[in-house]
């Protein structure tokens, strides 16, 4: 029990990490769009601001979106064990992705600017999908060597 609670803080800081780095880097762009100039020094910037500043909205819904998405991946693993991989970052990726669809349905706005577009919103589901990863690799049984 100790080891998946380790494996899922795990993976929910992967997701968030990634998933701000892609909010960041999608708001940099559309700046560039503008024809501004957007040095590295701005994206490091940029990021460190991001990961600090988001935490009290963005990783809850980080946390709450993976801990469902986890929970129903289990309970269809247990009935089909040799999709453990494809279960758990599958549920990573459709976490993320309906936690901004959620917002956008019930909330009638996009929280995070960089999902309105497709890229962005897939963006976020590959943030999802690498924490999926982290917790499938994390949680696996250890195999003895002989």
């Amino acid at each position: 029990m100790t080891r998946t609670i380790g494996a899922f803080l795990v993976a929910v800081i992967g997701t968030y990490i990634l998933g701000v780095f892609f909010i960041g880097q999608g708001n940099l762009a559309n700046v560039a769009d503008m024809g501004l100039t957007v040095e590295f020094s701005d994206r490091i910037a940029t990021l460190i601001h991001d990961l600090t500043h988001m935490t009290a909205i963005y990783l809850p819904l980080v946390t709450v979106s993976s801990i469902i998405a986890f929970s129903v991946a289990a309970g269809i693993i247990h009935y089909t064990p040799n999709m453990r991989r494809v279960g758990y970052v599958s549920a990573g990726f459709v976490a993320l992705i309906a936690l901004h669809l959620i917002m956008k349905i019930t909330l009638g706005l996009t929280g995070v600017a960089p999902t309105r577009t497709l890229m962005g919103l897939i963006a976020q589901g590959a943030a999802g999908a690498f924490g999926g990863y982290l917790f499938h690799i994390l949680t696996q049984k250890k195999t003895s060597q002989v």
